[in-house]
C-alpha cells in the first residue's frame, strides 16, 4: 500500500535521470542527489543543491575513481 507520508515527493524526484550511453544536450539534468553520491567530471557542473547537469552536449559517462567514487563526466558527439 502507498503511504505519502512515507515517501515524499521531493525523495521520489531523486535519482539519475540520465544513464549511461545516453546523448544529452547542455543544460540537461543528469542526477539529482543530495550530497555528493556522484561527483561531477568532464563536461558536467554541480548547482547549489549538488544537481549535475550537462554543460556541453554529448554522451553521459558513469565510472568508478580513486577507489568507490562515482563520477559523471559527458563526452562530447564524434565529429563526422
Amino acid at each position: 500500500m502507498f503511504d505519502p507520508a512515507a515517501d515524499p515527493v521531493h525523495q521520489r524526484l531523486r535519482g539519475v535521470k540520465r544513464y549511461g550511453g545516453e546523448f544529452v544536450n547542455a543544460g540537461s539534468i543528469i542526477v539529482r542527489q543530495r550530497g555528493t553520491k556522484f561527483h561531477p567530471g568532464l563536461n558536467v557542473g554541480k548547482g547549489s543543491d549538488d544537481t549535475l547537469f550537462a554543460k556541453s552536449s554529448g554522451f553521459v559517462q558513469f565510472e568508478w575513481v580513486r577507489g568507490n567514487k562515482k563520477q559523471v563526466s559527458v563526452l562530447p558527439e564524434k565529429a563526422n
